[in-house]
Formats: C-alpha cells, structure tokens, sequence
C-alpha cells in the first residue's frame, strides 16, 4: 500500500457490505485525484479534526466519494467511501 489508510473494522465491514467498497479502491481514488479537498462544513458533520471529502475514479474507472479526516497520530483516517450521487458531483465540480 503505498497510502497509509486507516479504516477501522467496522468501517471496513460497513464498505464491504453496504457499499461493496474495497480498501485499495479508496487508495487509488488517493493517487488518481485529480482536483482538491472539500471540508464537510454542514453542523451536523462538523468535527476537530475537519472531515475532507473528494471525488475520484478507481484503476477500472469506478467513480467513488471518500469521506476521511486528517489525524496526526493515525494518519488518514477512512469514514466512508461509495458511489456519489449527482448532486455531490455536481457540488465538486464546481467547487474542487
């Protein structure tokens, strides 16, 4: 792995089954991005460290969302990651 990624292992189970999402698929969304960071600013979502949220494609092209927050000890931490809806592409579009 050439990104360190933490996903705890209910995360993991939670992309396994609900969002048949695999751990090297968010690392090559990591390596593939091709525009920035967006921080989860609505109150609900709001944590310390910032959530951060992009959109990439997989090696085979499968669009995804990686939901993770930035901690100095742990690294890159993994909260979600699944197929985005158009409005959230549309959202990064425009503002990534």
């Amino acid at each position: 792995m050439l990104i360190r990624l933490n996903i705890e292992p209910d995360i993991k189970q939670k992309l396994k089954d609900k969002h048949q999402v695999k751990a090297e698929e968010i690392e090559e969304c990591f390596l593939n991005r091709e525009k920035g960071y967006l921080e989860d600013t609505r109150a609900d979502h709001v944590t310390d460290p910032p959530t951060r949220w992009f959109i990439a494609k997989t090696d085979v092209g499968r669009l995804l969302k990686v939901v993770w927050i930035m901690d100095e000890v742990a690294g890159i931490t993994i909260k979600t990651a699944y197929e985005p809806n158009e409005k959230e592409i549309e959202i990064y579009t425009k503002h990534a």
